[in-house]
């Protein structure tokens, strides 16, 4: 497995196709923002997840507990065999990280840092119609705080195949 953790519009996805197309197997890759668009609108609605207009995310306990098995289910296809590439958003940071960490116990996971400056992101995230104006800027270094990683990357100023190229140089 490999999770990649980084902020809004900080590139994950962009590098997790990167992967796909440079590692020799093929790799599936799930993110939060795949999580966050299976939800029910119940648990939307009822501040399960609130997108604040300043671009902060606040989560509620059914957001915690679907997330709990979204994790287990994830970890149960990586446990079948199939390779697995996480874009996640710790906005949690540790925390976030020791949820993770628990549900995939016991299976091979390189943890990657995503990181860009705050600037950078919140210059793509204005051209990007799906994203609260905000989050990029907010979420550039809370996500890494106390997390820790095999390998790091900033999309600063390295393109997503550059990137991709350095993190599968990680993978077994």
């Amino acid at each position: 497995m490999i999770v990649l953790n980084g902020g809004s519009s900080s590139g994950k996805s962009t590098i997790a196709r990167e992967l796909q197309l440079i590692l020799a197997e093929p790799w599936l890759t799930f993110g939060v923002d795949t999580f966050i668009e299976a939800l029910p609108p119940s648990v939307r609605a009822s501040g399960g997840i609130e997108l604040r207009p300043d671009g902060q995310i606040v989560v509620g306990p059914a957001f915690r507990a679907l997330e709990e098995a979204w994790i287990g289910g994830i970890a149960a296809m990586a446990r079948a065999g199939a390779r697995v590439i996480i874009d996640e958003a710790f906005l949690g940071g540790a925390r976030s990280q020791h949820r993770w960490r628990a549900g995939l116990d016991g299976l091979g996971v390189l943890w990657v840092g995503v990181r860009c400056d705050s600037e950078v992101a919140a210059r793509r995230e204005l051209g990007r119609s799906d994203r609260v104006v905000g989050m990029a800027a907010s979420q550039a270094d809370l996500v890494h705080v106390g997390v820790s990683y095999d390998v790091a990357v900033d999309t600063t100023r390295t393109g997503a195949r550059e990137c991709a190229l350095a993190i599968a140089a990680h993978v077994c």
